[in-house]
């Protein structure tokens, strides 16, 4: 035993020594590499934008040569590059730079004040759009705005809040722009509500669609103003130690609205790296769509910044959110995915509900007799109450799961539906992980839930809602460096880039964040006020605070 871990250790100076020159080292620090063994480690060094060597201080710092810039990390913890492995990052970035932001607001009184800052700096009359990202549980009040608190501090401007897809509050200049005088006026399904006396409040509610819809007559940003979003929305994500980002498509992305997330891949200003899926987007027409934007673009085309990860997150609209699809509709969602297979495509497929992904998974394993998936790796998408029966079939077919933390927003929705015990296990992220399910975590952000990634961390640690209600015991509870893999090593899976990310070890992508304060050891319910205060994509700094603010502006 002392003879192998001599021979490890040598090994390990070698590969330090004869590491070469590098950019930039990180010294003093506490570097959690999430490597095989968990190792931790003061120091990393940084050439060409990968990692070259990670080791003591001392080691790490005879490496460096003349033009070698080194960063004191004076103790702070550095982790992987997090990646959100469900983020609607392209829809939320577009409009990123002409929306107000409710995420992160602690009272109904600071969100108000947010859209009364916005009416004060954007131009006279624009509208003030809140896009989702927020839950009513999350203020001190524990309700939703009215139409009277959103005319007292925007009286000038149109003004549309929307929660979820169920719900959303206008002002009379916005009702005014849309011209919503009668409820024909609505898209089908959707409705004026009232309140106890009968008389309007100022919001629409209804079906789903009609709140998609009722959003899409919402003016759209400028091209220009779709580009800057997006920049600022990577940068927020930078901020919030993210580095990567699987999107899975949605609704009503049709092809430009890729063109502004083409326009920063093409100027090289990326500083989240973007795995996206497609879908169909009419009813009956999906595999058409697809076959004709896949065409000249092969799984796997792009480059480590931006590249095409296959089909999702429905694929067709039949099954879309559908606990019991006809003979009719799975037959032709088989087609597709069949189809898909052949070609070599990955695809993720969100559902809602164990008692019927019977259907999913059985299509699935139709698919796999003929043309083997493991290798695709295909996932399943939400499924907070995934039985053990479901990840065992999951796990024959190399199937993942891509896990939100929807139940931080919805847990006690949930609670009151399916009882305490069912919330004890939901979702299963010990269980799965123990099987040998992958797991990549995320949030399904930025319409139905808040994108900062160290809010789902903290959620996956204590169990509890946004609310203060516990859920999931503590056989379902991960350990810190679990929930940390779930956002790194297992997002990445999903994207076919474990291998070159998601861990901090030699030969891999230099992407990291160095930490506002020590994720291993502070309280768990601080563990979403988490920061980067500095972020690192390809061994570049693409977001810097604090004690390095200003190293992102220099070379």
């Amino acid at each position: 035993m002392r003879g192998i871990c001599l021979s490890a250790l040598l090994l390990c100076l070698a590969s330090v020594a004869g590491a070469q020159t590098p950019d930039t080292i990180l010294l003093n620090g506490k570097i959690l590499t999430l490597d095989a063994k968990s190792s931790v480690a003061p120091a990393v060094a940084i050439a060409d934008g990968r990692i070259t060597a990670v080791g003591s201080a001392d080691d790490i710092r005879k490496l460096a040569g003349p033009g070698t810039r080194v960063i004191d990390l004076r103790g702070r913890t550095v982790i992987p590059g997090l990646i959100d492995s469900h983020l609607h990052a392209i829809r939320a970035a577009l409009s990123f730079s002409t929306e107000v932001n409710w995420i992160g607001a602690r009272s109904l009184e600071e969100a108000l004040g947010r859209i009364r800052a916005a009416a004060r700096t954007m131009k006279p009359g624009s509208w003030l759009i809140v896009a989702g990202g927020w839950n009513v549980q999350q203020f001190e009040e524990n309700r939703r705005p009215t139409q009277a608190e959103l005319m007292a501090v925007a009286p000038n401007n149109p003004v549309y809040v929307q929660l979820g897809y169920g719900w959303s509050m206008l002002t009379p200049p916005a009702h005014k722009a849309l011209a919503l005088s009668s409820e024909a006026d609505l898209p089908p399904g959707g409705r004026f509500e009232r309140d106890a006396n009968g008389a309007l409040t100022g919001a629409v509610s209804g079906a789903q669609n009609a709140i998609v819809a009722l959003f899409d007559r919402l003016p759209k940003p400028t091209f220009a103003e779709q580009v800057e979003g997006t920049k600022e929305f990577f940068r927020e994500l930078n901020r919030l130690a993210i580095t990567g980002a699987g999107d899975p498509g949605g609704n009503n992305l049709t092809s430009t609205d890729y063109q502004a997330l083409f326009k920063v891949w093409r100027d090289k200003a990326m500083t989240v790296r973007v795995t996206y899926t497609l879908n169909g987007q009419t009813a009956g027409k999906e595999f058409e769509e697809l076959q004709e934007l896949t065409g000249l673009l092969p799984m796997g085309f792009g480059d480590d910044t931006l590249r095409f990860n296959g089909l999702g997150e429905r694929i067709t609209l039949a099954m879309n959110n559908n606990n019991a699809p006809s003979q009719a509709d799975k037959d032709a969602y088989y087609r597709i995915v069949r189809w898909a297979a052949e070609r070599g495509m990955s695809l993720t497929m969100h559902w809602g509900s164990d008692a019927s992904v019977d259907h999913l998974l059985t299509i699935f394993e139709r698919v796999n007799k003929e043309i083997p998936i493991a290798q695709l790796r295909w996932s399943i998408a939400h499924l907070n109450d995934a039985s053990e029966k479901s990840l065992n079939r999951m796990k024959a077919l190399g199937v993942g799961w891509t896990m939100q933390d929807a139940m931080y927003f919805g847990g006690e929705q949930f609670i009151k539906q399916a009882g305490p015990d069912a919330a004890r296990r939901t979702p299963p992220v010990e269980t799965a992980r123990k099987m040998g399910v992958v797991v990549g975590a995320g949030t399904d952000a930025h319409r139905v839930a808040s994108y900062n990634p160290f809010t789902a961390l903290q959620w996956l640690l204590d169990g509890k809602t946004v609310g203060g209600a516990a859920m999931r015991g503590p056989e379902e509870i991960p350990s810190r460096l679990d929930a940390l893999r779930f956002y790194t090593l297992g997002s990445a899976w999903f994207s076919f880039d474990d291998d070159e990310r998601g861990s901090i070890e030699v030969g891999k992508l230099a992407d990291l964040a160095v930490l506002s304060d020590d994720y291993m050891t502070i309280p768990v319910e601080k563990v979403g006020g988490l920061e980067s205060v500095l972020t690192m994509v390809g061994g570049r700094i693409v977001y810097s605070a604090g004690p390095f603010d200003g190293l992102d502006k220099k070379p």
